[in-house]
């Protein structure tokens, strides 16, 4: 007959042990399945990745393996009405690291499934807070295939509070440490050569708010070095460097609402880096840069009433040059006209968009904190895994970009089908440089991509369990390393080949932000977008990474910027860092042609060009370049004319733009 003591014992393959009622005391699981007593011991300190907090109490096991394997731990009824929360920690009984965390995978029950190292005790936690009634615990084991990556943890020697943003500060396009102290501290951890650090510590005027929902960097006024927006719980500030990157002013905007993500972002493709911020609890709101300050805007971006709006991102899904917006849902199916579903808003080119998620099959109705956009088939048009927070409203999903406008629900067979984990981050990026865009989000590890809309998680947790997640190149080996709070995951690579590329606008924003790089070789094709701002809160580099395996050679590299100015470099060698400024290569622009909408004389000129205009087409700006694609020429179109006096003799491409934002390009002539 089996007997169990109420909150004292438990029965394990036959045999009464001690309660598990605190770390010290944890019973060790075996495999196979066992009955809990009530949950009545001591709580947890953390509830680790899991909202809410922990119980009032708890309940200790703990399994050390004797060789690496995969281990999945699930709940189940006991034969009452049970509401399990579990959480796993390794570490020891004075300090415990998270691994991972269920609340609900199916019903009332958990599971959760990590890669154990042998040799090292892992304790599996219960709270009471939904139910202290007992249940059923099953542990089951694999033997574990070997990493596919492995990172090396090495400690920030300075870290803020704040520690989820790595960008190059300093203009040397090596990837720095901005950690956050206090509304009033900065230090910022200077990338040496060699992968040492300098740190600087910087006392700003107050920005009176901090980063505790996200933070965004870009050279908002063009000066060569970056600033930041802050995004917080009651407004956002922006912290702007001086002229020659060594000291800081502050410019908290006085509007008090709840932020979620932050971007840098040029909105009306001036020239000039605008700032876009999700509102949690109304239509969103943007900053429009007019070159002395950033003037606030409300809707028009994502206007649900109520709000909901957590984490946006800038991709160029439609491929049609400029950037297009993707916003991630906190609520899923929600309330109202059309529910607080994602969405999707295309640029019409004009600085207005249109929500077309319902027609893209964008309106995801999970509840999702945010997105990772990448291509993820090297087809050349960008793709989505829009990552789940809750599995309230279903599992993540993988989206394929059909180069049609619309996306196809390739999630069936893709490894996202088949897991639960949680997270608010989802970044895209290539960590083992084998061509092929991963994804880090949930589970404590990377879905390793694998060309095909399939994903393999790596078989051994590499601890980067959190939130304060930034990605950066932090040695300058070409591999990307991952920012965990107070450590930084050094990426200890592999021989796949890499390419770097940096950016400087000079008609385009400087940074960049908004180009599309693509790079070409025995693989096809590979793309990036540049932005600022991925991810729920974090900010990752700028600069431009791809991996290309064991490819030996790649044969161009085209750099399509904001401006529509287009660089092309040919025969570009791997395991380098190729560094590109807007105009400095051979290249053409792709712009709609003219004669339907004006025509020009004389032509050749050599003092006025006149424009003579057709329909309702009215010239405000003019650009021309020479034929190797520099821009020699930029002027505001006034009296339907410019002048053409100081350019040298010779043929040139003009661009004119109108009041409505839409370009056009002809062929002219100077004599």
């Amino acid at each position: 007959m089996k007997i169990i003591f109420p909150f004292f014992v438990l029965l394990v393959n036959s045999t009464c042990v001690f309660a598990q009622l605190t770390c010290a005391t944890a019973v060790t699981l075996n495999p196979g399945t066992v009955t809990a007593p009530n949950v009545t011991g001591d709580p947890p300190l953390t509830a680790c990745t899991l909202t809410g907090g922990p119980g009032t109490k708890g309940l200790w096991y703990k399994y050390t393996p004797t060789a690496n394997k995969t281990i999945k731990i699930t709940t189940s009824s006991a034969g009452q009405n049970a509401d399990t929360r579990l959480m796993v920690f390794s570490g020891n009984c004075t300090t415990l690291n998270c691994v991972t965390a269920n609340d609900d995978y199916t019903g009332e029950f958990s599971q959760v499934t990590f890669n154990a190292i042998a040799g090292t005790t892992y304790y599996a936690v219960f709270d009471n807070k939904y139910s202290s009634l007992g249940f059923n615990i099953t542990l089951s084991e694999v033997i574990a295939q070997p990493d596919r990556l492995s990172f090396i943890p090495q400690p920030v020697s300075v870290a803020g509070t704040f520690n989820n943003c790595i960008v190059d500060m300093n203009g040397d396009y090596l990837d720095d440490i901005v950690s956050v102290v206090s509304a009033t501290q900065v230090v910022i951890s200077y990338q040496q050569p060699g992968g040492t650090f300098n740190n600087v510590t910087y006392t700003v005027p107050s920005t009176i708010i901090t980063p505790s929902w996200s933070i965004a960097a870009g050279d908002y006024d063009n000066n060569g070095f970056n600033d930041l927006i802050y995004g917080s719980g009651s407004g956002i500030a922006f912290l702007k460097a001086n002229a020659t990157g060594t000291g800081y002013t502050s410019d908290r905007k006085p509007q008090s609402f709840l932020v979620q993500r932050t971007n840098f972002i040029d909105i009306n493709n001036d020239g000039k880096l605008d700032a876009f911020v999700c509102d949690d609890n109304a239509p969103n709101r943007y900053y429009i840069n007019d070159g002395t300050d950033m003037n606030h805007s409300q809707g028009g971006l994502g206007d649900f009433p109520s709000g909901g709006n957590y984490a946006s991102i800038w991709i160029d899904y439609d491929n049609d040059g400029d950037m297009d917006l993707y916003i991630a849902k906190c609520s899923g199916g929600g309330s109202g006209p059309g529910g607080n579903i994602d969405e999707l808003h295309r640029n019409n080119g004009n600085a207005t968009f249109t929500n077309v998620a319902v027609a893209a099959n964008m309106a995801n109705p999970v509840q999702t904190w945010s997105s990772a956009w990448g291509d993820f088939n090297n087809d050349g048009w960008m793709d989505a895994v829009v990552g789940i927070n809750s599995t309230a409203n279903g599992l993540s999903k993988v989206m394929k970009n059909n180069g049609d406008g619309t996306f196809t629900d390739k999630s069936v067979g893709s490894g996202y089908d088949t897991t639960s984990a949680l997270s608010r981050e989802y970044v895209a990026h290539d960590f083992d440089n084998d061509g092929f865009v991963d994804v880090l989000g949930a589970g404590n590890t990377i879905m390793f991509g694998n060309g095909d809309f399939t994903f393999t998680p790596n078989p051994n947790p590499y601890n980067i369990s959190g939130f304060d997640r930034p990605i950066g190149d932090l040695n300058n080996d070409g591999f990307l390393d991952i920012q965990n709070g107070s450590t930084i995951m050094m990426n200890a690579g592999n021989t796949n080949k890499w390419l770097k590329v940096t950016l400087k606008g000079t008609q385009s924003n400087k940074n960049g932000i908004g180009a599309r790089v693509e790079i070409y070789g025995v693989w096809g094709k590979q793309i990036r977008d540049v932005q600022s701002g991925t991810g729920f809160g974090n900010m990752s580099t700028l600069n431009v990474h791809f991996g290309i395996g064991q490819a030996t050679a790649i044969t161009k590299v085209i750099v399509r910027w904001p401006s529509g100015l287009v660089d092309t470099i040919y025969n570009v060698n791997p395991n380098t860092t190729l560094n590109v400024v807007e105009g400095s290569f051979l290249g053409t622009k792709e712009l709609q042609t003219a004669e339907e909408m004006f025509t020009v004389y004389p032509n050749p000129a050599h003092d006025i060009m006149q424009f003579k205009t057709h329909s309702d087409f009215i010239p405000e700006q003019a650009k021309i370049y020479d034929m190797s694609g520099r821009n020699v020429l930029y002027v505001k179109v006034e009296r339907n004319q410019i002048s053409v006096k100081d350019l040298k003799p010779g043929t040139y491409l003009l661009q004119i733009t109108d009041k409505k934002g839409k370009s056009y390009s002809q062929k002219i002539a100077i004599k």
